[in-house]
């Protein structure tokens, strides 16, 4: 029973330090992809600072998820640790998700896609 509780521990941190490296490398990517004109454009500080917060926080979630996927070639796998890694995991996604929620909307609007009023065929 006991082992059955470590691989439950391990699949459910190993899956949302996966999604959580997902976000930050769609926040890296969204950043990286983006004119540095459209940051000074709408005053949201610059692209070198988003492009570095994305960067650290892609990377610390990396750091988190690593260890546990090197280790499932043993006999029990190894869990992420909850300690100072999970918080820097923590800290990095919340950084990639404010700019996904607060910087890449106006980005996305200066960029000229996706302003909400597009036409999908509707005679509305």
């Amino acid at each position: 029973m006991a082992i059955f509780l470590i691989y439950v521990e391990f699949l459910i941190l190993v899956a949302f330090g996966l999604l959580a490296l997902g976000i930050q490398l769609w926040a890296l990517g969204d950043c990286l992809r983006t004119p540095a004109s459209a940051f000074e454009r709408v005053y949201k500080k610059t692209k070198t600072f988003w492009t570095a917060l994305t960067a650290g926080a892609s990377f610390f979630g990396f750091l988190f998820i690593i260890g546990p996927i090197m280790s499932l070639g043993g006999p029990v796998p190894m869990a992420p640790s909850l300690g100072m890694g999970m918080i820097l995991c923590l800290a990095g996604v919340t950084a990639a998700g404010v700019y996904l929620a607060d910087v890449r909307p106006v980005l996305v609007e200066v960029r000229g896609r996706g302003n909400g009023q597009q036409n999908r065929g509707s005679s509305w």
